[in-house]
Formats: structure tokens, sequence, C-alpha cells
């Protein structure tokens, strides 16, 4: 069933195909450890799995999603937060306001990286964790702003307006790199990134 599309391949895992839930998984795997490993990289692989199994129970409400990968984000978003509010003694966090540093996350691994890498890797932590979801998500996964509006549960227009707030954020926390900071170059930074996370193979 490599050809199915990704619903085909739901609704032939629902149905009881272990072989379709694993062609599903493959596809998506890479992605859905990017999320995490950015975040809470030493329980990254555990996520997954949760918001994998996640995926199968809650598949029902697959027909509200404007995508799958946008349902299935949603579902890991969801996952994270569940995480994160375990951790703190009092489970209340705000998203709009915490960052992955704030909340104490160790930083992802990134040895062979160029200083300039890592500083974006840091900055991107340093944001608000929605901001940080949203940059991920928008350029690292390609989810649009309609899927993204889905994943943050809001309309389309503020899902567009995150967008725009989470990058000039991102270049506050950049203003020290002139050349990133300005202009559309931040953006191919960022992207570039997608290829330099640590994902097994």
């Amino acid at each position: 069933m490599s050809a199915a599309t990704d619903l085909e391949l739901l609704a032939a895992w629902q149905a009881g195909d272990k072989s379709a839930g694993s062609d599903l998984f493959t596809r998506h795997f890479r992605g859905l450890f990017r999320f995490f490993t950015n975040k809470l990289p030493g329980e990254a692989e555990d996520l997954v799995q949760v918001t994998w199994m996640a995926c199968l129970r809650y598949g029902d409400s697959l027909s509200r999603a404007t995508s799958f990968k946008s349902y299935l984000f949603a579902i890991a978003r969801n996952q994270l937060y569940l995480r994160l509010r375990s951790r703190e003694p009092s489970g209340n966090v705000d998203f709009g306001v915490s960052s992955m540093i704030d909340l104490g996350a160790s930083p992802t691994s990134l040895a062979a990286a160029a200083e300039r890498d890592r500083d974006l890797l840091g900055a991107l932590r340093s944001l608000p964790v929605d901001s940080q979801i949203v940059l991920e998500l928008h350029y690292w996964e390609d989810l649009s702003a309609t899927e993204l509006a889905h994943v943050l549960e809001l309309p389309v227009g503020t899902a567009k307006s995150r967008i725009r707030r989470a990058k000039e954020l991102l270049q506050t926390a950049l203003a020290r790199d002139k050349q990133a900071a300005e202009g559309d170059g931040i953006e191919l930074w960022v992207r570039s990134m997608r290829a330099k996370l640590p994902v097994p193979s």
C-alpha cells in the first residue's frame, strides 16, 4: 500500500491491517521525531509512540482536520503539553509565555553543528512554546496556515498572525546576528535546520 494516501492507510490500519499502520508510521516518523526532539530530546521516541497510539485511538476526530498531517501534529502538540504539565508541581503552564528553557528542558544535542546553528536552536527554545511550535511546523513540516489553525485550534486569520508574531520574536532573539535577522535570510536558515536535527534512520 505504499502508493496509498495517508487517509487510506489510516483506514486500513483502523480495520486491522498492521502493515498499513507500519507504512503510515514510516512515512511520518521523522516529522514527529523532529517535533519532539528540539523540545524534549530524551523523551522524543516515547512521545512519538504515545502520539502514534493516540492517533489510532482518536481516528474518528480526523473528519474535523484539514489534513492527516494537521491531525497528527494536533495530537503531538497535545501529548507534548500533557508531558510538560506533568513535570510541573502545579500542573499549570502558560505555553503562550513559557519557553522550553523556562521549563528546564535539556537542549537538543548538535555536537557537530556550527555555532550559528546552535544559536538558532537555542533562540527557538527561548521563544514561548506556542511560538516555537508554530515556526517548526511551518518551516520544518511545511504546514500551511490552514493546517496550523487546526493544530493550534484557532481561526485561520489568527494562525497567520501567530506565524508573523513568531517570526518577529525569533528575529528579536537573533538580533545580534544582523545578517540572519534581516529579510528572508532567517526563514531560509530555519528551514535549513530541518536536515540537521538528529533523527534516527
